[in-house]
C-alpha cells in the first residue's frame, strides 16, 4: 500500500472520530432539551458512549478474518445509526413511555459500533507501518477529529443546520467513508461480493440524504407534538433554538422548548416585573433591562415619562430581532425596542457588567430560568456583587425567581444570595395563569419604602396592577413561607441544583 493510499486512511480516521464526538454531543444536546437536566443528562451520555467505546474496542477481538469487509459494514452500521439517531429520538420523545432506555441504549450502540472501527482499521494497516508510528499517527489524528468536531458543533452546524440535520449529515459523511473504503481497501478485500456492499453503501446515502430532504418536516412534527401548538415561527440561533406556537387564544415564545410568555396572559408577568420596582424610584431616568429581548419589559418600562435612557442587554441578537420575522410580536411589544431611547446590546450579560460605565437607577432582571451552568452563573454572589456597580446608591433591581410554591429551595436561593452582596429584598409574588404562581425580588443597597406608590397615570394603562393589587403582591402567604438555602456561590451553583431537583418532581 502506497503512501497516497496510507494518508487517505489517516484521513478516515479523522472523520470518524469527529463522526463519534457529534453523534455524543447530539445525544447530549437532545437529552437536555428533552429532558432538562442537562448537567445529569450529559454526564450520563459522556459515560454511556466512552463505555461503549471499549465495549466495541474488546469485541473488535473476536473479528479474525476479512477485517477490510468488517470495518466497512461497521462504518454503514454507524452511519446508519448515527445518522438517524436524533429524527429517532425526536419522534419517539412525544411518542413512548419508554424515552430514556432508547435514548441510552441508541447511545451504547453507536459507541460500540465507533469502539469497533479504529481497531480494526489499526490491524489492517499495522502490516504498512511500524507499530509505534501506527498508534501515534491513529491517535494524533483521532484527536484532531474530536477537537474538529468540539469547534464545528456549536459554532457553525447547530445554529445553521439543526441538531436533525447536523445527525443526518453526519451520517451521509459516515456512508461516504464506507464507500470509499471499498476503493482504498481493495486490495484487502475479495472481488466476490464488493458490488453489493457498494450498493448497500450507497442505499445507506440514499436514505440519510431522503432524511435530508424531509428534516424540516420531521422537526416540525416532532416540535409540535411536543409542544401542543401549530409552529408559525422556527429558527435556531448560535445559543438556543426559537419557537412561536400558535393556538386559538393567542402565541408562545419556546426557547430550547422552555415556553417563555403566553400572549394571552404575559401581561400579569410583565406588569410584576417592571412596575414594583418603578414604582419604587422617583422619577427614574436610566433603566437597565438583562435579558427580555422579547421587548416586553421595555414596553412597560416606556410608559414611565421620567425614562430617558433603557439599555437592554440580551445575549442573543436572533431573539431581540423577532419582532421583525414575527409581526405579531412587534405588535404585542408595541414595537418597544425600536424606540429611539432604547440601546440594544447583544452580549452576554456576565461579561457586559464589567464594560458598562453608565449608572443606572433601575435593573430589571429577566433571565431564564437556573437550569443550567450557563444561565446559573447570571444568578450567583459574584454576578450581583459586580452588578451594583452599575447602579446608583440608591438604585432599585426586580429579579424573577422561578416558582415560590414548585420550586421554594430556587426562589429563596436566589433571595439569600441577594442579601449575601448586601441588598435588602423583598420577597413576591404574582399568579399568572400559564405558569400558576411566579416569584420576584424586588432589592436595593438601600431600605425599601413600603407600601410602593403605582402612579396614577401609568395605573389607569394596566390591565393587571392598581394600588390594591400592588400592595398584595407583598403578602406571603402560610404555603409560601421561606425556607433554608445556602448561597449561590459561582464555585458551586447550588442553584442549578435545587432547580433541576425540584422541577424534575412535576415533570
Amino acid at each position: 500500500m502506497n503512501r497516497a493510499p496510507l494518508f487517505l486512511l489517516y484521513i478516515n480516521v479523522l472523520i470518524i472520530a469527529t463522526c463519534g464526538l457529534i453523534y455524543e454531543l447530539l445525544a447530549g444536546t437532545l437529552a437536555s432539551y428533552l429532558l432538562g437536566d442537562s448537567v445529569t443528562q450529559f454526564s450520563l451520555i459522556i459515560g454511556i458512549y466512552l463505555s461503549a467505546l471499549g465495549a466495541g474496542a474488546w469485541i473488535s477481538s473476536f473479528v479474525h478474518e476479512k477485517l477490510a469487509r468488517c470495518f466497512i459494514e461497521v462504518e454503514l452500521g454507524v452511519a446508519l445509526v448515527g445518522g438517524f439517531s436524533v429524527p429517532i429520538l425526536f419522534l419517539a420523545f412525544g411518542y413512548v413511555s419508554w424515552f430514556q432506555p432508547l435514548l441510552y441504549g441508541l447511545v451504547f450502540l453507536i459507541g460500540t459500533l465507533v469502539g469497533l472501527e479504529l481497531p480494526l482499521l489499526m490491524r489492517l494497516l499495522k502490516e504498512e507501518v511500524d507499530f509505534s508510528d501506527l498508534v501515534s499517527r491513529v491517535l494524533t489524528f483521532d484527536y484532531i477529529g474530536a477537537l474538529v468536531a468540539a469547534i464545528l458543533f456549536p459554532m457553525l452546524l447547530v445554529p445553521n443546520l439543526g441538531l436533525v440535520r447536523t445527525s443526518l449529515l453526519f451520517g451521509i459523511l459516515n456512508a461516504l467513508v464506507g464507500l470509499w473504503g471499498t476503493w482504498l481497501l481493495r486490495p484487502l478485500m475479495r472481488q466476490k461480493g464488493l458490488g453489493a456492499l457498494r450498493g448497500r453503501a450507497m442505499l445507506v446515502i440514499g436514505l440519510l440524504v431522503a432524511g435530508m430532504i424531509k428534516a424540516e418536516s420531521v422537526t416540525h412534527l416532532a416540535e409540535e407534538n411536543q409542544l401542543s401548538g401549530k409552529i408559525v415561527h422556527a429558527e435556531s440561533s448560535p445559543y438556543q433554538r426559537i419557537l412561536v406556537t400558535e393556538n386559538k387564544t393567542g402565541f408562545q415564545l419556546y426557547l430550547n422548548g422552555h415556553l417563555q410568555f403566553n400572549s394571552v396572559d404575559e401581561y400579569r408577568y410583565h406588569e410584576a416585573l417592571v412596575h414594583p420596582p418603578m414604582s419604587a424610584v422617583e422619577a427614574p431616568q436610566r433603566i437597565l433591562v438583562l435579558g427580555g429581548g422579547d421587548g416586553l419589559a421595555v414596553r412597560e418600562v416606556l410608559r414611565y415619562p421620567s425614562v430617558k435612557a433603557i439599555t437592554l442587554v440580551d445575549l442573543d441578537p436572533a431573539m431581540t430581532s423577532l419582532a421583525e420575522h414575527f409581526p405579531p410580536l412587534g405588535t404585542l411589544s408595541e414595537h418597544s425596542l425600536q424606540d429611539p431611547s432604547v440601546t440594544v446590546i447583544n452580549q452576554d450579560a456576565f461579561l457586559w457588567v464589567d464594560t458598562a460605565h453608565e449608572k443606572y437607577d433601575v435593573a430589571i432582571i429577566d433571565f431564564p430560568d437556573p437550569g443550567s451552568f450557563s444561565v446559573g452563573k447570571l444568578y450567583t454572589s459574584f454576578f450581583f456583587n459586580r452588578l451594583r456597580q452599575v447602579l446608583t446608591d440608591s438604585a432599585v433591581l426586580n429579579i424573577q425567581c422561578s416558582s415560590p410554591l414548585v420550586s421554594p429551595e430556587s426562589y429563596w436561593c436566589v433571595v439569600t444570595t441577594l442579601e449575601d452582596c448586601g441588598f435588602e429584598v423583598q420577597p413576591f409574588h404574582a399568579t399568572v395563569p400559564t405558569f400558576g404562581v411566579w416569584g420576584f425580588a424586588l432589592a436595593s443597597a438601600t431600605p425599601l419604602s413600603k407600601p410602593l406608590n403605582l402612579p396614577v397615570s401609568v395605573a389607569a394603562e394596566l390591565r393587571f396592577l392598581d394600588q390594591n393589587v400592588m400592595d398584595h403582591l407583598f403578602v406571603t402567604p402560610r404555603d409560601l413561607q421561606r425556607v433554608d438555602t445556602e448561597v449561590n456561590r459561582l464555585n458551586n451553583q447550588v442553584l442549578v441544583h435545587y432547580y433541576e431537583r425540584e422541577w424534575s418532581r412535576w415533570q
